[in-house]
């Protein structure tokens, strides 16, 4: 294979330059929103989306047989893209209207030491604004290191101190994306989701329902109701998200964790195209961030893990004794909650989640729930 080289770039940048380049796979090596050692690969289809999960499982099976290698002179070639960034870079731009401007706005940008680093200053510089960027000193070792969407404290802090307008948080990886009002005020994914929402409506460009997960607040669904839009879920994870949405020809979808996704505007989840296409709205509507996300009002959420032992999490998921307490729970909250139980991808766990609209009936019922799960393991 020939391999086209571009240096430490965002992960959502190789999803676009895969497809523009016309190559027929685009790989990255990342560690996402994790620390370094946790560095994994990551891999797009010629068309800049993610693989599925058969070929992806298809991939590492074949890394258990025996590799044959082929003599020196039949290899690939490797070259360098020089131009890679600059490609990117009016590639993000190019997805707010011409003439767009973020002139007078101050910005505090956090890159989570990771790949954008280089990469979403300039955007944001670019398009006029002010910008004040931290975590933009990735040295191999320090991605996500206190920084970041999983790490928004220091963001939140900093925007009050520069009188910012508003903060954005990366991850390492530049494929999510938090923000921080001017008031050092969190705006998750749920927030993004809808104030993206509210403008593809106006705009008469939203297809179809908005897309989130089984963790997404019941509040987003309620605002998303009140404007006349259907949320569906899927299962936690973007490429499941992305799945729905090009099976039905929808458009827009996200995870509170602050992936979004816009395939009206890319293949896959970018923080940086996400946090510009709310900050479009704030310039065109001319109302704070704050006030833009007024129309949710988030569910009291509480999620509780429950270390598994040495069970396994489908056999006590099953257990008469915890699929009572769910049903209990369930009658409990009526038509006013959810109740979520689901198996942990990476870690020895179950994470049990209850939702609801008054904060004392899900705390009471997220503890009986686990207690029963973790006597059930004990």
């Amino acid at each position: 294979a020939d391999v086209s080289l571009i240096g430490p770039m965002p992960t959502p940048a190789i999803a676009y330059l895969t497809h523009t380049l016309r190559a027929d796979a685009g790989i990255v090596i990342s560690a996402s929103h994790n620390p370094y050692y946790d560095n994994g690969i990551k891999f797009f289809d010629r068309q800049g989306k993610k693989l599925a999960d058969e070929i992806e499982l298809e991939i590492e099976a074949q890394l258990d047989e025996t590799m044959a290698c082929l003599d020196s002179d039949r290899l690939g070639k490797a070259t360098r893209i020089g131009d890679a960034p600059g490609r990117y870079i009016e590639f993000c731009k190019a997805t707010v209207p011409r003439g767009f401007t973020l002139r007078g706005m101050r910005i505090v940008l956090d890159c989570a030491h990771g790949a954008t680093y280089h990469i979403a200053p300039e955007v944001f510089t670019e398009l006029g604004a002010k910008v004040v960027a931290i975590g933009a000193d990735p040295d191999g070792l320090n991605i996500n290191d206190g920084v970041g969407s999983t790490h928004p404290e220091l963001l939140q802090a900093r925007v009050i101190e520069e009188k910012a307008d508003l903060g954005i948080a990366l991850d390492g990886d530049g494929d999510r994306v938090l923000l921080v009002d001017a008031n050092g005020r969190l705006v998750d994914g749920d927030d993004i989701l809808y104030v993206i929402a509210r403008a593809r409506l106006r705009e008469k460009t939203l297809r179809g329902n908005v897309v989130g997960t089984l963790m997404t607040n019941l509040g987003l669904e309620l605002a998303l109701r009140e404007l006349g839009v259907g949320l569906d879920r899927t299962d936690v994870g973007d490429r499941y998200i992305i799945e729905r949405l090009l099976q039905n020809q929808w458009n827009l979808g996200g995870e509170p964790s602050g992936h979004i996704i816009c395939l009206d505007r890319t293949s896959t989840g970018d923080g940086i195209i996400s946090a510009l296409q709310v900050i479009a709205e704030v310039a065109q509507t001319g109302q704070p961030l704050d006030e833009l996300v007024n129309g949710v009002e988030k569910c009291p959420q509480i999620l509780i893990n429950v270390s598994l032992g040495n069970a396994i999490a489908r056999d006590v998921m099953q257990l008469e004794a915890v699929m009572a307490a769910v049903r209990d729970a369930e009658a409990d909250l009526g038509a006013e909650g959810r109740v979520l139980l689901r198996p942990s991808g990476t870690e020895p766990l179950i994470r049990v989640m209850v939702e609801g609209t008054r904060s004392e009936q899900v705390e009471r019922l997220s503890r009986q729930i686990a207690d029963v799960v973790s006597a059930s393991v004990s």
